[in-house]
């Protein structure tokens, strides 16, 4: 039934993408900002209050509507309830489109098209961005999103509750942005558990995506980059997908810390400058260029293909077994 829900729910997302704006995810921003304005008085304790009462508000009815249709022997309306729940939280096509047209705006030559999507997509200052600048900063952007859209999902939607755990990693991981990320919140001592939360949560998850990308590209540079620079990021778990997933493609991705802030102020992917002092210490591949485009696309599509066939396999032996 696990393979057949995701298998289901990503055709459906092909068929008909779910805007990044829709109302179920509107109602749970909002559910989120008033948690904040209830719970914060300046302590880490109440957001970690917060961060529980938010769970429990969206995990215990997913896991409790599964339980009851298992228990009544409803497997079929259970095996829908699956679907809708990782169409839901998956992200595969959100945010698919601004790649795309980013690709064919930076081959047809139209820098000042490409820059104006970037900066729609990234909501960062992108005038006078030059191609590979440009190439490079969608390619890291793609890799953590298609990671926490996609693969981070699959694997906690594979854990026991299934709907409830892939309910849990989306929204811990819109926490640890939300409540933490906005102007207003980033010296807050509100949003320091749902960070540290979802560090753990995603700590997994983040090593197994890194894998595939290795596995699917490049091993032998993927890992020799993750095992030697993923640690010089200040978010470790972007430092992973972005090393890895830069190695598997022979690219060069990330930035130095002064221009961390200009690259990625969504995912703060950043190097600690102590260990950017000498040439040796430059991440191995080349610059990215609008070729990096295609091969990002190619090894997202292969990774997931790796992931599909995995838990293929998985399911055939358990229903073997």
């Amino acid at each position: 039934m696990t393979f057949l829900s995701i298998l289901c729910a990503l055709l459906i997302e092909q068929l008909k993408p779910l805007r990044a704006d829709n109302p179920i995810y509107a109602e749970i921003k909002s559910l989120a900002m008033r948690m904040e304005t209830w719970f914060n008085a300046g302590h880490p304790r109440h957001g970690r209050t917060g961060w529980f009462l938010m769970m429990g508000a969206l995990m215990v009815p997913t896991a409790l509507i599964y339980w009851v249709l298992i228990h009544y022997n409803l497997p079929l309306v259970a095996f829908a309830w699956n679907i809708l729940i990782v169409y839901l939280t998956l992200g595969f096509r959100h945010y698919s489109h601004y790649f795309t047209s980013i690709q064919l705006a930076l081959s047809a030559g139209d820098e000042a098209a490409a820059r104006t999507l970037l900066g729609e997509w990234t909501k960062q200052d992108t005038v006078g961005m030059e191609a590979n600048e440009i190439a490079r900063i969608a390619v890291e952007k793609s890799l953590i999103t298609t990671h926490r859209n996609v693969f981070g999902v699959f694997f906690w939607f594979l854990m026991p509750l299934g709907p409830a755990c892939a309910v849990m990693y989306r929204v811990a991981e819109y926490l640890s942005r939300a409540w933490n990320e906005p102007e207003h919140m980033r010296n807050e001592a509100f949003g320091q558990f749902a960070a540290r939360a979802f560090y753990w949560i995603d700590w997994i998850p983040v090593r197994l995506t890194a894998i595939a990308f290795a596995v699917v590209g490049n091993f032998e540079d993927a890992i020799y980059a993750w095992r030697n620079f993923a640690h010089r990021w200040q978010d470790e778990a972007i430092g992973i997908i972005l090393t890895a997933g830069g190695g598997a493609m022979g690219v060069r991705l990330g930035t130095p810390l002064e221009n961390a802030a200009k690259v990625l102020p969504v995912d703060a992917a950043t190097v600690d400058s102590s260990d950017s002092d000498s040439e040796s210490d430059t991440l191995p591949g080349e610059e990215p260029s609008v070729r990096a485009l295609q091969s990002t696309v190619g090894l997202v599509w292969r990774a997931l293909l790796l992931w599909m066939l995995l838990l293929l396999l998985l399911s055939g032996a358990v229903w073997l077994g």
